[in-house]
């Protein structure tokens, strides 16, 4: 039958997941850091998708293709959010469960409680979040800016001082922040002489929001600034930059 159903553009796909948690029918899944549709049968038409995807990777057709199967999808979702163990519970690489092995440290030789020296914080100014630092914050003057994705902190055991210091930090995420940062990134390196800018981000496919965010943000800037990526693996070290 003839029907509106999605097209997926995979040349301008980035692997952000996005799609994959706005369809409800469970008719899309990242495939090799693609969004690919599952069944035909499982896509109901209306786009819900569409709106949700950053590249416009996501196109809305009128073409031969199966009917919208609500119970195939009804099925196709409880099976999904009830797996057998070998089978991957949803789409986004970024959200398969990991447990990771950590070498039990070596107990320090005990010290006075005064003889011990905490490792100081390097963030450099308040607030960090993207979505609420002011564009014409003094603290952007001149400064190396780093944009960080909200999970790196927690996955690199030394942030602070190996990226963070003397910097300035903002942080986010473009999964769940479900905003567009690439607008108020524009404007801070407009409005500011910015030095460097080193993207921090997950080895994860929905982490690369944040990476083509930057990239946008310094073409539209039209200035041409010092700048670089740097990938995080899962558990916790450098893989990329």
């Amino acid at each position: 039958m003839k029907r509106k159903i999605i097209r997926i553009n995979e040349e301008k796909c980035d692997g952000c997941g996005l799609c994959v948690n706005a369809c409800h029918e469970g008719a899309l899944q990242l495939v090799d850091g693609k969004a690919k549709l599952v069944s035909e049968s499982y896509c109901d038409g209306l786009g819900d998708c569409l709106p949700e995807c950053p590249t416009g990777a996501i196109t809305m057709e009128e073409r031969e293709a199966a009917a919208f199967d609500e119970a195939a999808v009804k099925k196709h979702l409880e099976t999904r959010n009830n797996p057998m163990p070998e089978i991957l519970a949803c789409g986004c690489p970024g959200t398969h469960s990991r447990t990771f092995e950590r070498k039990a440290e070596v107990a320090a030789p005990t010290v006075p409680v005064a003889a011990h020296v905490p490792a100081g914080s390097q963030l450099r100014q308040w607030p960090c979040q993207i979505k609420l630092v002011p564009v014409n914050a003094p603290y952007f003057d001149h400064a190396h800016l780093l944009v960080a994705a909200d999970c790196t902190a927690y996955a690199y055991a030394n942030i602070h001082h190996d990226f963070m210091r003397n910097k300035i930090t903002i942080i986010g995420c473009p999964k769940l922040d479900n905003i567009q940062y690439t607008d108020k990134l524009t404007e801070i390196i407009k409005a500011h002489e910015i030095k460097s800018v080193t993207v921090l981000r997950m080895e994860v496919p929905c982490c690369s929001g944040i990476t083509n965010a930057v990239k946008q943000a310094l073409v539209n800037s039209g200035k041409m600034i010092p700048w670089q990526i740097v990938i995080i693996s899962t558990e916790g070290s450098v893989v990329e930059g």
